[in-house]
């Protein structure tokens, strides 16, 4: 038998761990078969020393989610669970945390709707170079973008550059209407439609013509250095492996890099090595870079764009299982 405690801020802390009508510590019981009782402004947790300590740490989880948002839900209670090993309904939470991003806009709250999602933002937050892949409406620039606004106004950051490679099936910029700046609009259209979401249209112009936000093409990053950023790069899967290398080499002190990219959507050309993979493969086992795999299960655009997704994985699958039997010595062919 093994025993932990933790000290509470008070009555209303305590409230709100607990839960209504104490839902949240009966299941925190349930999940991990311990005992959790308060008394003196202490919760006292006892059982199997692993279980014990796995609670704990739990319960220190909610405590800090608590303080923040000045509210515990069921879905973040689950979560906090799973991450120190409880095994939920299903084998996954119900609901990712709902600990929102907080980008200060009083009409706009952005929350991670997936457990993928919930620790994509996380590891954003806890590491310096944040990779993320993952398919088409995961997530993947928006929360970047959400996060990246919400480390500004909360002074971590002095800037935000929003980057994109110039590379779109086969297209090439010299084919489109206007000058320059028009020829980029539409290469960077889908960051700037990210941060409209997050910012009123006169701040974020006037935080443009301040050069506070950039959104430029990955070739003007070449010979800069970033101190006090926050740098995106989204649709990384299509930089070669000398401009990611440039891109990375950017980072200043006291910034913050988030790269992104799909992996089955690569526009460059046949036999070019994309610098994504090339990046992923080198760098994912360093210290303070953090690699996150979202996938169709954390898509949330459309309901029909994840059965797309599937489809098209599940095709390329037998393709490529009919094409190694096809190649086989013993095969057919």
């Amino acid at each position: 038998m093994s025993e932990a405690t933790i000290s509470t801020a008070g009555p209303d802390e305590v409230l709100m761990l607990f839960g209504p009508r104490d839902q949240h510590v009966r299941k925190l019981r349930r999940l991990f078969g311990v005992d959790i009782t308060h008394r003196d402004g202490r919760v006292r947790v006892a059982g199997e020393e692993t279980k014990v300590s796995a609670a704990t740490r739990t319960l220190e989880r909610l405590r800090v989610i608590a303080r923040k948002k000045r509210e515990l839900t069921v879905g973040d209670v689950e979560t906090a669970a799973t991450e120190e090993g409880a095994i939920v309904e299903n084998g996954v939470p119900a609901r990712p945390s709902s600990e929102k991003i907080d980008i200060q806009h009083a009409g706009r709250k952005i929350t991670p709707r997936t457990p993928g999602q919930a620790k994509y933002v996380e590891a954003i937050r806890t590491h310096d170079l944040t990779f993320a892949t993952g398919p088409a409406g995961c997530g993947k620039t928006y929360l970047a973008v959400a996060t990246a606004v919400e480390a500004y106004k909360s002074g971590q950051v002095r800037k935000i550059v929003l980057v994109r490679p110039a590379v779109e099936a086969g297209e090439s910029l010299g084919f489109l209407p206007g000058d320059l700046r028009a020829k980029l609009n539409p290469y960077l259209r889908p960051l700037m439609d990210a941060l409209g979401e997050m910012v009123d249209f006169d701040q974020a112009r006037g935080l443009m013509e301040q050069d506070v936000i950039e959104i430029i093409p990955l070739a003007y990053m070449r010979g800069r250095t970033l101190n006090d950023a926050f740098i995106i790069l989204d649709e990384a899967q299509n930089t070669t492996v000398a401009q990611m290398k440039m891109f990375l080499t950017r980072m200043g002190e006291r910034s913050k890099m988030v790269v992104s990219g799909d992996a089955t959507q690569l526009d460059l050309p046949r036999g070019v090595r994309s610098g994504l993979h090339d990046a992923l493969y080198r760098l994912s086992a360093i210290d303070g870079v953090s690699v996150i795999r979202l996938g169709a299960h954390d898509i949330v655009r459309h309901r029909l764009v994840q059965a797309i997704v599937n489809a098209y994985e599940a095709s390329e699958r037998r393709e490529t299982h009919n094409g190694a039997m096809n190649s086989s010595p013993d095969g057919s062919q």
